[in-house]
């Protein structure tokens, strides 16, 4: 079954679409009021689409039930992410992913951003994309799997999908050591990240949502 979803276009009848995934704890309205800062006047028209994760336990949280991509299972980071988990919900974006295709919005004029454990499903699903999107956004987040594991699962065409990630220099939750790490992985399998540090923890700031303005312009000019 497909995930529910917030969903907000831009203009009528949207070319292209932007997925993005919250973060633990979350749901789909948590980014939905992004959408007026970050849209431009001259972009084309596009469809935000906002999915809620599944609800599960969550094993660092004494067990409680909540929006989750996947289980955290421990505070290191290396052992942190349920990849059986990460599996799934990799499953549930690509079935989103295809449905816009039936919509009329090809792969290659999809974004697919997230936030902290939005970012790490962003960065697992571009991994394992064949038919590379348009660009992928990673914001607070870490690779959420062993590098020898990332390796197997990178698809050659997948370096070729630009890859915007941000990351605040004081977060408490994800710490900016660990996003550094993963894009530092990311650009030995091929990919150009471009990498952004701003003064803020575990957040988004008008910086960052001003920078990642200018990138997705640069992706929909693109074409």
């Amino acid at each position: 079954m497909l995930l529910d979803t917030v969903e907000h276009e831009t203009g009528p009848n949207p070319e292209w679409c932007v997925l993005w995934l919250h973060g633990l704890g979350a749901d789909g309205n948590d980014f939905a009021p992004i959408v007026p800062e970050l849209v431009r006047r001259d972009w084309p028209a596009l469809r935000f689409v906002f999915p809620h994760a599944p609800v599960r336990a969550v094993t660092i949280n004494g067990g409680a039930r909540m929006r989750a991509w996947y289980d955290i299972r421990d505070f290191d980071l290396a052992n942190r992410a349920d990849l059986k988990g990460v599996d799934e919900s990799v499953a549930q974006v690509e079935a989103l992913i295809a449905r816009e295709a039936e919509r009329g919005i090809p792969p290659q004029r999809l974004l697919l951003a997230g936030f902290s454990q939005g970012g790490a499903i962003t960065l697992a699903a571009g991994l394992a994309r064949a038919q590379p999107l348009a660009g992928l956004i990673a914001l607070s987040t870490y690779l959420p799997m062993p590098l020898a594991l990332a390796q197997q699962r990178l698809q050659p065409q997948a370096t070729a999908q630009p890859l915007f990630m941000a990351h605040g220099s004081f977060d408490p939750v994800v710490p900016v050591a660990a996003g550094e790490a993963g894009m530092q992985a990311l650009r030995g399998f091929g990919f150009d990240p471009q990498w952004q540090r701003y003064p803020m923890q575990h957040q988004v700031c008008a910086e960052e949502i001003a920078d990642l303005a200018e990138w997705m312009g640069a992706r929909l000019a693109a074409g």
